[in-house]
């Protein structure tokens, strides 16, 4: 399946907070998304990795993707090395995107960073004829996607661009509540322990963080991102 965006993340629920709105956006214009988390997220103070996946799955129906996958790499312990780089080339191969997005170039957790060098390192590998890799018996070819953007998570990033999500941003949200052991969903919760981002407050703040970022582009809500190099365009209106 060839798609037009690969988001790749660290961990479940990555996808959903910090471009959940840009992928609900591409699929309504008739783009195809497919996502790739890195880990199953099995060090998460709440949930388990079981659950973790089945919120995954309602989360991917909610945001239309294409598919979803697991690299199956450990939680907490990304690392950009020969072995996770090879852990990823078949799924840029196997799905041939024309762009990808992965994590902030650096953040709180240390898994966010490391995922950002070792998915842009991937994408670079992928594209080398000489390196080998198969999917399913298959021997596949080399692809280097056209562009990769990263997200901005927890720490303040100054974005290079702002996606417009004001028509997406609700479904966002339905899509980041579908991982309902990890946020705040104003239901009832299993007595666990309380987590920075399991509180009325993060929400608050994801909310407040989109209209910031809406704000600097005259809209109700937006997502920011980061370049690896200069985005061109054809026509300075596509600049608006």
């Amino acid at each position: 399946m060839k798609v037009d965006i690969l988001v790749i993340t660290a961990h479940p629920d990555d996808a959903e907070l910090s471009c959940g709105g840009t992928i609900i956006s591409a699929v309504a214009q008739g783009k195809k998304v497919v996502a790739l988390d890195l880990t199953r997220g099995e060090l998460g103070t709440r949930g388990t990795a079981e659950t973790r996946a089945e919120e995954a799955t309602a989360a991917a129906k909610i945001m239309g993707l294409s598919a979803r996958d697991n690299a199956l790499l450990p939680d907490g312990f990304l690392a950009n090395t020969r072995d996770q780089q090879m852990a990823i080339l078949p799924f840029i191969r196997k799905y041939r995107p024309e762009i990808v997005i992965t994590n902030a170039i650096r953040d709180r957790h240390p898994d966010h960073g490391k995922a950002s060098e070792l998915v842009s390192d991937a994408c670079f590998l992928s594209g080398l004829k000489a390196i080998e890799t198969s999917d399913r018996g298959q021997t596949q070819s080399a692809w280097r996607p056209r562009a990769v953007y990263h997200i901005i998570q927890d720490r303040r990033i100054e974005p290079d661009f702002i996606v417009d999500i004001s028509d997406s941003f609700e479904q966002k949200m339905e899509a980041i509540q579908a991982y309902k052991t990890q946020f705040y969903t104003g239901e009832p919760q299993k007595e666990e322990e309380v987590t920075p981002i399991s509180t009325p407050a993060f929400m608050d703040g994801l909310k407040s963080r989109a209209r910031e970022y809406g704000r600097l582009i005259n809209v109700e809500y937006g997502e920011g991102f980061t370049t690896e190099r200069p985005a061109g365009v054809k026509d300075l209106s596509d600049l608006l």
